[in-house]
């Protein structure tokens, strides 16, 4: 199946990092989701119960993320893509994290599949 749900960059907030002092100040990270429902969008028939309502998946996102201090972003990718395959009708996950910390680079990050 080739139908996708994306949502691009949404702003999270957390804390994160490896040195304390890092973790005490709130950040933002901008995730990507690349999801994979397990029902194709034909025959959705314009009911939002039959689709993957992302509004939702952003939400738990959001409270996936500020649940605890983490230091690693491998640690809340695997939480966040866990969460979407055990909560929401898709079938595969595609994140990418990207945090704003190192300097002299746009960014830093991660990108991870998972699969029910």
């Amino acid at each position: 199946m080739n139908d996708k749900i994306l949502v691009k960059r949404l702003r999270v907030p957390t804390y994160i990092g490896v040195p304390d002092e890092e973790r005490a100040e709130q950040q933002e990270l901008r995730l990507s989701l690349e999801l994979t429902p397990i029902q194709g969008f034909e025959g959705l028939d314009d009911d939002i119960e039959r689709a993957v309502n992302y509004y939702e998946v952003a939400q738990r996102v959001k409270c996936v993320a500020l649940e605890r201090p983490r230091k690693l972003i491998e640690t809340l990718g695997e939480e966040i893509t866990a969460m979407i395959l055990s909560e929401f009708a898709v079938q595969e996950v595609v994140l990418e994290i990207e945090k704003y910390i190192l300097p002299d680079t746009d960014w830093v990050g991660l990108r991870m599949m998972r699969k029910k």
